[in-house]
């Protein structure tokens, strides 16, 4: 399986960008998928998840009512919806599946299997 992230770039702050990851060498409509971000110094911290179907969506507490994931299992693609972009939001941005089927959700970085190469976002002030 491949991830491949796009849609990164720079923006000012109170902006918006929407991320993409398609994934190919395997549908994953029925796996969980997220984006995990890492800025400069720091550890890679869990986004935003969604569910295999659609149904359920989970995010940090850091982007509650900002960002938006969805999915669109027929394209084999996860979005990640980013508004109101502060300057804190600066990251590589990378999409993850969960290996197993009809899994739950998980917030922890080593329960995901595959991984995009990242895509940055700079939020400028």
């Amino acid at each position: 399986v491949q991830l491949q992230a796009s849609g990164g770039g720079l923006v000012q702050a109170g902006g918006s960008l929407r991320l993409s990851c398609a994934a190919s060498g395997r549908t994953l409509s029925t796996n969980v998928m997220a984006w995990f971000r890492q800025a400069p110094g720091k550890g890679r911290e869990f986004v935003a998840a969604i569910s295999w179907s659609g149904s359920g969506t989970y995010y940090a507490d850091s982007v509650k009512g900002r960002f938006t994931i969805s999915r669109d299992n027929a394209k084999n693609t996860v979005y990640l919806q980013m508004n109101s972009l502060k300057p804190e939001d600066t990251a590589v941005y990378y999409c993850a599946a969960r290996r197993r089927t009809f899994s739950g959700i998980s917030y922890d970085t080593s329960e995901y299997d595959y991984w995009g190469q990242g895509t940055e976002l700079t939020v400028s002030s």
